[in-house]
Parts: structure tokens; C-alpha cells; sequence
């Protein structure tokens, strides 16, 4: 395996890093008492490189049912609780510190069932508009509104989610 290809070509370096600081309030709430969704660095704000969501699950059920993507990547890191993963064969108990990472195509699900609040690091590389998807959920959780089975269908698939 190899570097990338050069991204940056000046000489000097530039002083740009970006501090976001922990304790800001989440970007976005999904229910009412549900997930908290902290944008740590979005593909716009990383240049496309990467996508990093701080994801803070309430004790009530929740989680995506089995999917995969076809343009990224993406990976689990368990901070806090008990959060289920599917890596496409098995379902574990993920606990603080385990991680899973899922190539393109790879089948995979998350679900707090564990009665407790959970929290997680979600990446993905590299970094698609994730915002939108998390957003239209939130909206869709928030007002109540129900989709048909073929709204769902063009939901997903606007936003790189093939359920399975």
C-alpha cells in the first residue's frame, strides 16, 4: 500500500486546523427524547476526506435495520453503553472501545437494545453528505409524517442506504 495522491502542493504548511469543542450542544436531536447527532467534522467541512458523527442513543430502541452503501465506507466506535452491531453475519454487543469497520458494500446494522443510553463514533469515508440523511429522519421522527413503503424505498436510495 501506498501514500494517496499529493492533495496539498504548497511548500510551507498552513496553519488551519479546526477546534470544535466538546461540549456544544448536538447538531441535531432525532424524537423527542431519542438520538443526539454531534456533526464532529461533516465531508464539507473536511473536504470530502471523511465524515465523523458523535452518535448519543436514549434507552428506547433504536438503530437502522440491516443496509449497506455502495459509495463508502463505514465504522463504529463504542464509547459508552451497550450498542448491537451486525457485521452482515453476526450480531455482537459492542461495548466501550470495540470498534467495527465496514467496506463498501458491506452489510451492517446498529440498535441500542440495552435499555440504557449509548453513545458511539460513527465514520465515513469518504465524506458524503451524511447531514441530509440524519436531517430528513429527524424531520420524519419530529412531525410524525408516515412514508410509504416506496417513499422509504427513494429515501434510502437518494441517500447511498440499500436495506436488505
Amino acid at each position: 500500500m501506498s501514500y494517496p495522491p499529493i492533495r496539498y502542493h504548497d511548500e510551507q504548511g498552513r496553519h488551519s486546523g479546526v477546534l470544535r469543542p466538546g461540549d456544544l450542544p448536538p447538531d441535531l436531536r432525532i424524537g423527542e427524547k431519542g438520538t443526539r447527532v454531534h456533526y464532529l467534522g461533516t465531508g464539507g467541512t473536511t473536504n470530502g476526506a471523511f465524515g465523523l458523527y458523535r452518535w448519543e442513543m436514549g434507552p428506547g430502541p433504536s438503530g437502522p435495520d440491516p443496509h449497506f452503501h455502495r459509495t463508502m465506507t463505514e465504522s463504529f466506535y463504542v464509547l459508552d453503553g451497550e450498542i448491537r452491531l451486525f457485521n452482515g453475519d453476526t450480531w455482537a454487543t459492542g461495548r466501550p472501545g470495540d470498534f467495527l469497520f465496514v467496506p463498501e458494500g458491506g452489510v451492517h446494522a446498529f440498535r441500542n437494545e440495552s435499555g440504557e443510553p449509548a453513545s458511539m463514533l460513527i465514520l465515513f469515508t469518504p465524506g458524503a453528505p451524511r447531514e441530509a440523511y440524519f436531517e430528513e429522519l429527524a424531520d420524519i421522527a419530529t412531525t410524525g409524517r408516515r412514508l410509504t413503503p416506496e417513499e422509504w424505498t427513494e429515501l434510502y436510495l437518494r441517500h447511498d442506504q440499500y436495506m436488505v
